[in-house]
């Protein structure tokens, strides 16, 4: 059966606390952040011994950590800035199995200086994905070596956006150190949404044998507002990959609160991960019980 599971960074509490609160709610799994009120976890602070504290926590209270969140602008325009971001990201992917998990995960970036999620026009010129080809390739080779799979998210303002950029970039860094981190809602735009059957199937027909973890939220079109959203969910401190609610012509809300099939969705992400991790983001704490609620009601409904 698949597994509902959910990010820690939606709790702002101590570590402790926090685990204590997401199993309370009943989940089996979680999607670790490095962002705890009482563990500093920030660059250049994490060691083996904090790593294991935070995997014996939620072991503790049942709660495996299935990936590492490691989310960070990889191609980052100004050269200063990338090389700190991606050495975070390096230090992170040192320390997954400390953690407790092979995965860590990021985006693929954008040359865009501004926001993580808003396009620039390099971000699909070949320059750009070779840039970003070069980033990956050296990602996914310091995962391998560390017993690690660096998991890439695509983004369509990204560098890798498209179903046809995620296979290229496949085909291109053809290693056991990289994975995919499965989120559909990520590749609708105005022009495809309304085809959502056939590029739900296309993303599965081509890409699910490199799936590693799966995302629950939802996808929408965003009406009038087309400026970069993002909601208060408590915490001042919190990451903007957990704000994010969508740019442009799409916006991404909590699951079950869109468009997305998510009756297909599931049953094509079973087809080959029967057990798969399907991790609840994009909402405040508040509205956790429903999303998960509404995530085990679609597991039910289609026997996963």
């Amino acid at each position: 059966m698949m597994q509902a599971g959910i990010f820690t960074g939606y709790f702002p509490y101590g570590l402790e606390e926090t685990a204590k609160k997401i199993r309370a709610l009943d989940f089996n799994t979680v999607q670790l952040d490095l962002h705890f009120k009482d563990i500093d976890l920030s660059a250049g602070q994490i060691t083996k011994d904090k790593a294991r504290k935070v995997r014996d926590v939620f072991r503790d209270h049942n709660l495996p950590i299935c990936c590492v969140s490691g989310y960070t602008n990889i191609i980052h325009p100004d050269k200063a800035e990338r090389a700190k971001r991606v050495g975070y990201l390096k230090e992170i992917i040192r320390h997954a199995r400390d953690f407790g998990s092979a995965y860590v995960i990021s985006e693929t970036g954008t040359f865009n200086t501004e926001s993580d999620w808003v396009h620039h026009p390099k971000n699909k010129t070949e320059e750009g994905f070779e840039e970003c080809r070069k980033v990956i390739a050296e990602l996914a080779q310091l995962a391998y070596d560390h017993g690690a799979v660096f998991c890439l998210e695509t983004y369509v303002n990204n560098v890798v956006g498209s179903v046809e950029e995620t296979v290229k970039m496949f085909a291109q860094v053809d290693h056991p150190g990289l994975g995919l981190l499965m989120d559909p809602t990520n590749y609708f735009e105005s022009h495809n949404i309304d085809r959502m059957g056939a590029i739900l199937h296309q993303v599965f027909d081509t890409l699910q044998d490199k799936i590693k973890i799966a995302h629950a939220k939802d996808v929408k079109r965003s009406g009038t507002d087309k400026s970069e959203k993002h909601a208060d969910i408590g915490d001042a401190d919190a990451m903007e990959s957990h704000t994010f609610r969508g740019v442009g012509e799409i916006e991404l809300p909590a699951p079950g609160l869109g468009e997305l099939d998510y009756d297909l969705y599931l049953q094509l992400l079973a087809r080959k991960h029967s057990n798969i991790p399907v991790i609840i983001e994009h909402l405040a704490e508040d509205d956790i019980p429903r999303a998960k609620k509404f995530l085990d009601g679609k597991f039910r409904a289609n026997g996963l």
